[in-house]
């Protein structure tokens, strides 16, 4: 059997199993007899009711995203010094991977904040996933260097304000923001910067996300603008459908 198809018949299988009151004997299934039979009990049963599938596919790919989250839970929860919103102490913490020429992540902004506003216990984790442009790659380094002189709250919402990341709007959000020039422009070429940013990739790219603004909300993984409340459930444990 194709390796590809292998785990999608045992879920199916699993599935029709339970389904069908398969009560004794599931491993006998697996005769060649056997696993014929049950496959085409549980094809059919599959076809009268096709509505089971999308709620078994999404079970999976939440165990999926689990597996992959448990061994990062606590390196992706460790903010770059600095690059924090919210209370840098808080208990409850939310993890957004952001572009700043992401305008889902800008519309996002406001979501953030309100989740701020109404839980004084929420730290708000930013990592600087810069893929939609080199200008992205720019801002995510400023952002960086805000961090490092503890002026990133107020680069970060100056350079959402601002627009898409150019070298205008950045040099403009870095002086909102109170940057002192000379430390920043030596603090973006610097290993340590690059380097955050190369981890953060490879996070991203070990939980499966390839597109911003992205969670991390307790154990789930969420993509998209999904807004303040659906957030909000994320981090209480119960993530939107």
């Amino acid at each position: 059997m194709n390796n590809n198809r292998t785990p999608l018949f045992l879920v199916a299988l699993a599935l029709g199993a339970a389904l069908l009151g398969f009560a004794g004997g599931f491993a006998a299934q697996f005769t060649p007899l056997g696993r014929h039979a049950t496959e085409n009990q549980v094809h059919a049963y599959l076809l009268e009711h096709p509505e089971i599938l999308p709620e078994a596919m999404e079970q999976l790919r939440k165990k999926d995203m689990a597996a992959r989250l448990d061994p990062l839970h606590t390196e992706v929860k460790a903010a770059f010094p600095g690059a924090v919103l919210g209370n840098p102490n808080g208990k409850n913490v939310l993890v957004e991977f952001s572009d700043y020429a992401c305008g889902y992540c800008r519309q996002s902004v406001a979501d953030v904040d309100a989740l701020i506003a109404a839980d004084p216990e929420l730290k708000v984790v930013i990592r600087e996933y810069p893929i939609l442009s080199p200008e992205s790659a720019s801002a995510a380094r400023m952002a960086l260097a805000a961090a490092e002189q503890g002026k990133f709250a107020g680069f970060h919402k100056a350079m959402f304000a601002a627009g898409r990341p150019s070298a205008a709007t950045i040099a403009e959000a870095a002086r909102q923001a109170g940057l002192d020039p000379e430390r920043a422009a030596k603090f973006t070429a610097s290993a340590r910067v690059e380097t955050e940013i190369a981890h953060n990739m490879s996070m991203a790219e070990a939980l499966g996300i390839n597109g911003t603004p992205s969670w991390v909300a307790g154990k789930n993984v969420l993509s998209g603008a999904i807004g303040a409340g659906g957030l909000a459930d994320a981090l209480a444990g119960t993530p939107p459908s």
